[in-house]
This record gives C-alpha cells, structure tokens and sequence, in this order.
C-alpha cells in the first residue's frame, strides 16, 4: 500500500510545486488514488449522503482514510462538516448531542457510532479568556490558567479545520462528491516518509492540549513511525502538564494507549519520553527504584503481561481493562503487601490494605470506575485463595465469576519468573480434566495437606457439661 502511496505522492506533489514552495490543499482526484468507497463504511456514507443532500458540505476525515492509506483495516469513520451539532441533529433521529469540550454529535445504526464534528477555527489565547472549569456555562472557547483548552466550540471552514487538527497525517479528507482525497498540511508527504509531525508550534499546540503527547506516543506505537525531530523535542520538558488533565480522560487514554494491541511498544515510548509516570505514579517510582523479590520481577511482570494482551487482541480475542489495570499496578499492591505483612498484618487482611492504598494512590491520576476496580480487587484475591485447592475449594474456586481472568494472571505471574511449584498446570488439568481426573488431583493435594504442606483442620470444641441451670446472679 505504502508503494503505490509514494507514486501518488510524487505525482501530486510536482504538479502542485511553484517557487519550490507547496501549495496546499493538494486534491487527489479518483483515479489517482486507491480508495474505493466499497472500503467505506456504508452507514458513513449515509450520513455524508444526506448532509450533502441537505446542502451542508461534509467529508471523512482523519484516521479512517490514514490507516487505509498505510494499509490498516479502518475501524472508526469520522464525518466533519459544515452544519453545526444541532443541524446535524436535526437531519438524524437516531443521533443525540454529546460533548461540552468539544459538541459533537453520534449518529448511531446498531452497534456502529459514527461521529460528526463542525469545521472549528482556532481560538488565540486572548479570544480563549483564562477561566475556571466549573464557570463554562454559555462559554463557547474557554482556557485554563496553564494554557489548556477546556471548550473549544468556535466554527469556521474546512482550511481552519484542518489547522487545528493535530497531526498532518490526520488532515486528511475525503470528499464524498467527487471521491478526491483533500491534504491540507502535507499529510501524505508524511506518510510516505513514515513519520509522525504535529500541526503548528509543538509548544504551543501541546500546552493547549497535553494529550497530544500521547496521541504522538501511541501512533508511534501503532503505526511503527518515528516522530519527527521538532515534534518529539518539547515532549520530556512539558510531561508534566498532564498533571492538569482530568483523571477520566486519561483513564480512556491509557486504554487506547496500551490496550490496542500494541502494548509493549507504547509502554517502552512512554517511559523513554517521561510520560509513564503521570499515568501510573506509583508503578513507574516502583520501576525507577528497581525493587524485585523473589517471588516478582516487575517490569517482566508488566511486560509479559502486556504482550498476553497485545496477542489476543492481535488473535480477534477481547480484552477486559480492568484486566491490563490489574496488571500495571499489582507489583505496587505487592510491595504494599509486603511492608503491611512485615507489620504483622495478616496475609489475607494486609492485601486488602494494600489493594485500597494503590487505588486511592492511582484514581489521582486516572480514575478507575468501580465497576472495573472490583474486578481488580477479585483477581488479586484469587491469588491468595488458588494454591488452597483442598476438599471442595477447587470446585468452589472454579465457579467464581473471576476464575479465569485470575487463572490468566496466575500464568502471567508464572511465564515472568514467579515460581509457584506447578500451581498453573494443575489448575490447567484440573480445568479441562474429567470429574474422576480432578477428584485425582485433589486426593493429591489431600494426601499433601495431611503430610503438614497445607493448613489444619480445626477441631471443633466440645461443650461444657451443665451442672444444673443457671441463673443470673440477683441482689436483694
């Protein structure tokens, strides 16, 4: 894909050249591009379709058309365009409002979202006045004291729309009348050349929104490209205005980041650039310090636990985040254990503890919504309670709702060097063997637990005998 997409290049380019400076929109009409719309999404279409018909003009825009032009399966198909969210709104029943950083509308056919955004101008920080979050109300362009965006509802034309995006390769649209490919910041040439180059002043443009940092970290990871000299060099020295972003932004941004398949990648560009610490706090200060134990390595740990989940993604298979959550913070809930055990805490009650401390430390960071820290707390649980597989535990264990997200994390703590005598495979046998095979297995951890390899039995205490009955004692 990349071949053809140099020759297109080349071609566009020299015929667009004057005084050896680049005249922009470059428009790539039909023939000279690979693009059908049988690549398209039709529901994407629909609403091109109509808003043309309505007299809006409308484009896809962005990743859809990057990621087909590299040779990526698209999976999201963006429309821009000229009518404003509630136009847009107006045109679609089956679309509602969403937004107040950004109004944006979804336009929903079944499971497939497709979203609509209006052309924006970019806003100078003088018509963005300095503001406080809580005092947006009726605000259509607002910013932070540190120079962040916090609404950005300003609309303009399609040139202005294209300034404010933020990599080139993400200027890209498509227009559905003529089937032209429109570039409006030299996209394609970065493209072609494999690299990744932010819109504007880097400074600037990262210090309006800190996230683009690691938007340029995970199209690094994704797409295998460099990013460029001027864009890459500010990053380490402003890592720090991530600090200002709200916690459940950054919570959706860690999954993008290292739960789309490309996660040992991602990981390394984080913590080669200074970002991984304002994401997990607490996990990176853990791998700074190079604390291991016995029983964990845990930056193998997280390793081995991110390449599970970039090849199951990469199989088709799901992954659940509070799976890669549980992984990225369980060496942290390991030390915590450890130091409320030297306490004299007991095992069971000083994981819980530990457990407790790492969330409320992260949820500073990046929120964690209960319906995926539960699960969490479930995991490590089970990571106490697997090796006690005597009489019907074994069968108890392996109908608990989180058997196999712990069963999973059980191997990963085994394939990173945790040596745990076996307990894996015999809980693989144990799985899939036949009601005989699995009461084998367990005589054998009976037979263990009677030879003093695992706790005893409690006898049950025997009752006084009555003299007569009693009475509770009176005084006169």
């Amino acid at each position: 894909m990349l071949t053809g997409l140099k020759s297109l290049v080349r071609k566009a380019t020299s015929a667009l050249l004057s005084s050896q400076e680049q005249t922009y929109p470059i428009i790539i009409p039909r023939d000279k591009h690979n693009l059908s719309r049988q690549d398209l999404s039709t529901n994407a279409l629909k609403v091109l379709y109509r808003l043309n018909k309505a007299g809006y003009e409308a484009y896809l825009v962005g990743g859809c058309i990057r990621d087909h032009l590299i040779g990526i399966e698209p999976k999201d198909f963006d429309v821009v365009t000229k009518a404003t969210p509630e136009e847009v709104q107006a045109l679609f029943s089956n679309s509602r409002l969403i937004g107040r950083r950004f109004r944006l509308v979804h336009v929903t056919f079944g499971r497939e979202i497709i979203e609509v955004s209006t052309f924006r101008a970019n806003t100078t920080q003088e018509e963005a006045p300095e503001i406080e979050q809580k005092s947006l109300k009726d605000k259509d362009s607002a910013r932070s004291s540190h120079g962040i965006i916090l609404r950005d509802n300003v609309y303009g034309n399609i040139e202005e729309d294209a300034e404010r995006r933020d990599f080139t390769f993400n200027a890209l649209y498509y227009n559905v009348e003529d089937f032209s490919i429109h570039d409006y910041c030299g996209g394609l040439a970065d493209i072609k050349n494999k690299q990744i180059r932010i819109i504007g002043d880097p400074r600037q443009r990262y210090q309006e929104d800190p996230v683009r940092m690691l938007r340029a970290i995970r199209f690094a990871g994704k797409l295998g490209f460099d990013i460029e000299a001027n864009t890459v060099a500010p990053i380490k020295e402003m890592a720090q205005l991530l600090d200002h972003i709200p916690p459940a932004r950054l919570f959706e941004e860690v999954l993008k980041l290292l739960g789309s398949g490309n996660g040992t990648k991602t990981f390394a560009l984080l913590r080669e650039y200074g970002l991984f610490r304002y994401l997990f706090p607490d996990t990176d200060a853990l791998l700074q310090s190079g604390w291991k134990r016995q029983d964990i390595d845990p930056e193998a740990f997280i390793l081995r636990g991110l390449k599970n989940t970039d090849e199951r993604i990469q199989g088709g298979k799901s992954t659940a985040p509070y799976f890669l959550y549980a992984i990225l913070l369980w060496p942290s809930v390991a030390l915590r254990h450890e130091e409320f055990m030297a306490q004299g805490m007991p095992v069971t009650p000083a994981l819980h503890q530990a457990a407790n401390m790492v969330l409320d430390n992260q949820v500073a960071s990046t929120a964690i919504p209960r319906r995926f820290s539960t699960p969490m707390r479930e995991i490590w649980d089970m990571q106490l309670r697997l090796p006690k597989r005597y009489g019907k535990r074994a069968f108890q264990l392996l109908e608990h709702p989180r058997f196999r997200a712990a069963f999973d994390f059980l191997l990963i703590r085994e394939q990173s060097g945790t040596e745990l005598e076996g307990l894996g495979a015999w809980w693989e046998a144990f799985q899939f063997g036949t009601e005989s095979q699995q009461r084998d297995l367990i005589k054998q951890i009976d037979k263990r637990t009677s030879n003093n390899e695992g706790p005893k039995k409690r006898r049950p205490r025997r009752r006084r005998k009555s003299n007569g009955p009693q009475h509770e004692s009176s005084s006169d």
